[in-house]
């Protein structure tokens, strides 16, 4: 049973993702409630693409052009943004929830969230078991103290996540 339709289809999400300009303006709208100028949005794609803040003109002028005429286009026409082409304004729609499923976001160790959560059950579950059957300093603590930890880890993780990414949560909840 599906709960909610999916508005974009799965091969123009590849196509969207494709491009290294859209991910970042995703990821750049995705980080923040409301509205961004097509101005911000250059600046920070730039920077991204040159590691230079504030990036050159050229460049700054470059990605304006590009997203002004190809990227935010298409990003609306997919039905991802709003985007208002004579105030220069862009804001996400619900179809960037297809494409948000899409751009699993890796940490700042290198690993995503997944990998992160996967980890963090095994070791669970493997502390758990070796306390059970008295493997020697994890012993000391009984099994439950052990899960109870852990689950805080994950309470924890989870909520430290759903704050990183409070804007795209609420979006999501309207």
């Amino acid at each position: 049973m599906q709960l909610r339709q999916q508005t974009v289809p799965e091969y123009e999400i590849h196509t969207v993702l494709s491009n290294q300009r859209r991910r970042v303006a995703l990821e750049h709208l995705g980080s923040k409630p409301g509205r961004t100028t097509v101005r911000e949005l250059s600046e920070i794609v730039a920077t991204a693409e040159t590691g230079e803040s504030p990036p050159p003109r050229n460049v700054r002028e470059s990605v304006y052009i590009s997203l002004h005429q190809t990227h935010l286009p298409k990003l609306h026409g997919l039905g991802v943004i709003e985007y208002d082409r004579e105030h220069k304004e862009i804001q996400l729609l619900d179809g960037a929830r297809d494409v948000d499923l899409y751009m699993e976001v890796v940490t700042k160790h290198g690993i995503t969230w997944g990998e992160y959560y996967r980890g963090l059950g095994v070791l669970s579950l493997l502390t758990v078991v070796a306390s059970s059957i008295g493997v020697p300093g994890l012993a000391l603590a009984e099994p439950v103290l052990w899960a109870s930890v852990f689950l805080a880890l994950f309470a924890g993780s989870t909520c430290y996540q759903l704050w990183a990414k409070r804007w795209q949560v609420l979006r999501a909840l309207r």
